[in-house]
């Protein structure tokens, strides 16, 4: 069987390191506030697919270094190329980078560890769409996040945001923030939903390797179905949902983790979780 092998993984685009089960992925260019590049997105969407085999890696915090998270695209090394490509009338290289930036979010939404985003600073467009395609996401007070594609002439909808962001904060909410490009100041990302909750700037990436901490401390493979069920069922009806999750619960039930739970509550001791 495949195996991916979390502790020899050496990105070439980004910080890794992996401490009891949580893998904490840095973005590391803080004099520019931490853009990506063509080379930073593929690796991105490798990396998540490949965490589908990995036995080690329970659960994935993402930050920025230096106190931002992600200003997005890298002006230079990918807005300019992409302008180029449009002067020479390349469509299938424009849809060719869609796609990619495309199926990072795709990977991470299929990948099975649950996903913190520990957000500081500037969160902006594909930043914003990192932090969006999370499953949790801890901010600060300064913490300003602005899905600005239309900006620089582009539409809102962008690596899934028209999909994705109605549901975090409500379709009138998310058309404000796609159509006008504005920031959503932390406050409001915090009232809406799309923050989890805000702590101070010395603390967030602490509070989000701590839920990390305490999800892969958990029963790994039941969280793995959580995830599966929350992002299927956004196109099932209730009658549908319910067939499904009755079917992955069942799945559940014939892991050791359900019987360890169990012993555990009879002995009246903390289960230990071991994910099978």
């Amino acid at each position: 069987m495949r195996q991916f092998d979390a502790a020899g993984f050496r990105p070439a685009h980004f910080g890794w390191s992996v401490e009891g089960g949580v893998a904490t992925i840095t973005l590391d260019r803080p004099e520019r506030k931490n853009p990506l590049t063509f080379e930073s997105y593929g690796e991105l969407r490798d990396l998540f697919r490949d965490l589908a085999y990995s036995r080690d890696v329970k659960t994935v915090v993402i930050t920025g270094a230096g106190g931002n998270f992600c200003s997005g695209g890298d002006v230079h090394e990918i807005i300019g190329p992409l302008v180029r490509m449009q002067e020479a009338g390349d469509m299938a290289g424009l849809l060719a980078f869609t796609r990619m930036t495309g199926d990072l979010v795709k990977a991470m939404r299929h990948c099975p560890q649950p996903i913190i985003a520990a957000l500081d600073g500037i969160c902006a467009g594909a930043g914003a769409i990192l932090a969006m395609a999370s499953d949790m996401r801890i901010a600060t007070a300064r913490t300003k996040t602005a899905f600005l594609f239309v900006r620089v002439g582009l539409a809102g909808a962008d690596m899934g945001a028209c999909a994705i962001l109605p549901r975090i904060i409500g379709q009138g909410r998310a058309s404000e923030l796609l159509f006008t490009g504005r920031v959503m100041t932390a406050e409001e990302g915090e009232r809406w939903g799309f923050h989890n909750r805000l702590v101070e700037p010395e603390q967030v990436l602490a509070e989000a390797q701590r839920l990390a901490g305490q999800l892969a401390a958990g029963p790994t493979f039941a969280h793995a179905m959580t995830k599966t069920c929350l992002h299927q069922e956004w196109d099932m009806g209730i009658d549908e949902a319910i067939e499904a999750e009755a079917q992955a619960q069942a799945i559940c039930m014939q892991t050791k983790d359900f019987g360890r739970a169990y012993r555990a509550f009879v002995a009246k001791e903390q289960p230990v979780f071991a994910g099978d």
